[in-house]
């Protein structure tokens, strides 16, 4: 196994001070591009040290070329594990840097463009993941589309069907494609969101989803149990990636974050380690149908 990574990233005395608002005021249209942004967002964890955790595990990672599933398909690799990653066509600028970053850790990477609302496009993931890296531990529902509005008239029909396809259709269609192959001591781990739990009154489609994957989640892990699959959620509140910069006024996006008790946005980087957590037998082997919120000092949905 190569454990390069865990020796070329030593810990400084202090953890690194992280990006606060006001940020530069920005937009970019649907779906947005990490290399874009300003501040980039943070995802190579400079601060972590791996130790093996995923040694000869393979995962597949949707959402895998910005954001959170950069950050989890850079800790991935370095804890050992070889990663496919799966992300629109017209995002491929920043898959290609998240694939540099995982060979850099010593791992291999599969690239597969596609849209996980293609059922038929997420059987082909499975099965190139399978045929190029060899097997599948872990599955990581990452893929996400949100976009606000003020008024619910504003949300059309097709706004509606669209989230649920990409959020929930999507998460249901790469699980199912995926299951039947991964192993007794495998791991499927979830994105949520704070607004599956509370709600956000310019976000009625895109919070009703982030529920539904809540409920999916704890469903899921009752469902799998015997099969000895674990199934946990992620629900953080807002994080530095391109899916808030595409969908903010220039202006709105300078202030992101600013009302979090932490006066910022979580960076990708100080999510990623919790779906280490999650994916690791020797972290949670006890550990299913959890949905773990990561919002920056806020108690409400504890």
């Amino acid at each position: 196994m190569n454990h390069k990574s865990s020796e070329s990233h030593t810990p400084s005395t202090s953890p690194t001070p992280e990006p606060q608002p006001p940020f530069p005021p920005q937009h970019q249209d649907s779906p947005g591009i990490e290399d874009e942004m300003q501040p980039r967002p943070r995802y190579q964890a400079r601060d972590y040290i791996a130790c093996g955790k995923l040694a000869r595990k393979v995962a597949l990672i949707t959402g895998g070329d910005s954001g959170i599933g950069r950050a989890v398909a850079v800790l991935f690799a370095r804890e050992g594990a070889n990663v496919a990653i799966v992300y629109l066509p017209e995002e491929q600028r920043d898959a290609d840097i998240v694939a540099e970053a995982v060979r850099a850790e010593g791992r291999k990477v599969l690239q597969i463009p596609g849209n996980v609302t293609d059922s038929l496009f997420c059987q082909e993931a499975v099965k190139q993941t399978i045929d190029e890296l060899g097997q599948l531990d872990i599955l990581v529902n990452n893929a996400a589309f949100q976009k606000h509005h003020d008024k619910l008239e504003d949300v059309t029909d097709d706004q509606w069907e669209w989230t649920f396809r990409v959020n929930v259709f999507g998460y249901f269609a790469m699980t199912k494609a995926a299951v039947k192959h991964i192993p007794r001591g495998g791991t499927i781990i979830n994105t949520g969101s704070i607004t599956g739990l509370e709600g956000s009154k310019k976000l009625l489609d895109y919070s009703a989803t982030k529920g539904a994957i809540h409920a999916f989640t704890k469903s899921l892990a009752q469902n799998l149990l015997e099969r000895g699959i674990r199934v946990n959620c992620i629900a953080p509140g807002p994080v530095w990636t391109p899916l808030n910069v595409q969908d903010r006024e220039a202006k709105e996006v300078s202030k992101f974050g600013s009302d979090t008790e932490m006066g910022r946005p979580a960076q990708p980087e100080e999510i990623a380690p919790a779906y280490v957590y999650f994916a690791s037998a020797a972290d949670s082997s006890y550990v299913t149908g959890e949905v773990f919120t990561l919002l920056g000092g806020d108690t409400r949905a504890a």
